[in-house]
């Protein structure tokens, strides 16, 4: 198979091109595999997504370019309809799409250019998708220097510097000093952000670093034993600000305050919630005892079952679970409504020591419940209409 030839490195700004179809192929995952003899269509690698775009055809139809992958120099264009060999085709790229991977990429060329400069760290790890661009740094950064990395990356966008793509010859490239993730044969592609980095890359770039617009860090967390650092781009940063802005908004409304005293209105109801929690907290617990000892004067049983007509938390159902146990020596248990449908169930052994397990192994044989435990308490979900043939069936059964 001949390679094919690779438009966009002639020409990152190409967004239509002719071309032969070479070969089509049915994929074992469904589709076809489409192989041209020209494409301007960046395949997925380097940790950069692929383009995607249409085909147009001679009689006027257009078939989606879903994905693009390259192997040995050969690149397939994923698409749902075959296309005969022979067939000449135009090749439309989403622009959009592939304009802001490159204003994604250049931006992160500066950005970790600086990390080296200023650190001596490498860029150990690289993901551009459609939803998101991490990279990945070999040693620690502070919170502080992720803002001071951040302003300096923009002030090289805003000084709209050029960025130079090329393939140096062998002797050329013995005296270039670049980055790279790891070890290159064969030719050699070097970006150059004039003043800020020099890379080897294999993806279109922006021609001028002006076209980014603005760089937003997104993220920032540990990652073994150096930084993930999450950025935005171009329209990319401009939709997650105005995301920022708008909520931001809706929260001043929502508090009646102004934006720079959230943080305070915020703080003040979490504090006022974790009180009132604590009140209601205590509140339950003594009806929870009141209805327990009700409970115990009122039954001659040994377990009882109770089904509460409301949600309950995790840990309020197991105080509930607890306080039964206390005072009927048998197997007990409580159910309370579940998200979605059906109950959540905690069964527990009292005093004497019963199997909780045994009885859930009958719950699942009998009702199709779901869960899990120890013998002493089981807890779980089970999906019906009727909760009270459940518990009858419950006090009825003998473990």
């Amino acid at each position: 198979m001949v390679k094919t030839r690779e438009i966009y490195y002639e020409d990152a700004y190409i967004s239509e091109f002719d071309a032969t179809v070479l070969e089509c192929t049915r994929r074992d995952k469904g589709g076809f595999s489409v192989i041209l003899d020209a494409t301007a269509f960046f395949p997925e690698q380097g940790g950069q997504s692929s383009d995607i775009g249409v085909f147009r055809m001679e009689d006027g139809s257009q078939i989606p370019v879903s994905h693009t992958s390259i192997r040995d120099g050969v690149i397939s264009h994923i698409t749902d309809e075959g296309i005969e060999p022979g067939s000449a085709v135009h090749g439309i790229i989403d622009w959009e799409h592939r304009f802001s991977n490159m204003q994604q990429h250049t931006g992160e060329h500066i950005f970790s250019g600086i990390v080296n400069s200023r650190f001596g760290y490498d860029n150990v790890g690289f993901h551009l998708s459609d939803s998101e661009v991490t990279m990945d740094y070999s040693g620690p950064i502070s919170d502080e220097d992720i803002s001071r990395i951040e302003l300096a990356t923009n002030e090289a966008i805003w000084q709209n510097v050029a960025v130079r793509c090329e393939f140096p010859t062998d002797e050329e490239l013995k005296d270039i000093d670049y980055r790279s993730k790891k070890e290159l044969s064969g030719q050699i592609r070097i970006v150059t952000v004039e003043g800020y980095d020099v890379c080897a890359c294999c993806a279109p770039h922006v021609l001028r670093t002006g076209e980014i617009g603005l760089l937003k860090v997104v993220g920032c967390q540990n990652y073994k034993g150096g930084v993930r650092v999450s950025i935005l781009c171009g329209k990319r940063a401009l939709d997650y600000l105005s995301g920022c802005q708008k909520l931001v908004s809706d929260l001043t409304g929502f508090f009646t305050t102004k934006s720079s005293k959230i943080m305070d209105a915020v703080t003040r109801q979490k504090d006022e919630i974790f009180e009132l929690k604590g009140r209601l907290s205590e509140s339950t617990d003594k009806l929870l005892k009141y209805e327990m000892e009700d409970l115990a004067a009122s039954s001659e049983k040994d377990g009882v079952f109770l089904v509460r007509d409301h949600a309950l938390e995790g840990n309020d159902m197991r105080k509930t679970a607890n306080a039964i146990t206390e005072r009927f020596p048998g197997l007990s248990g409580v159910f309370a409504p579940a998200e979605g449908g059906g109950y959540r169930y905690i069964l527990a052994s009292g005093s004497a020591g019963l199997n909780a397990k045994d009885l859930q192994q009958r719950l699942f044989e009998t009702f199709g419940a779901k869960g899990g435990g120890s013998p002493q308490m089981v807890q779980g979900s089970i999906s019906c209409d009727n909760i009270s043939e459940v518990i009858k069936w419950l006090e009825e059964a003998k473990v």
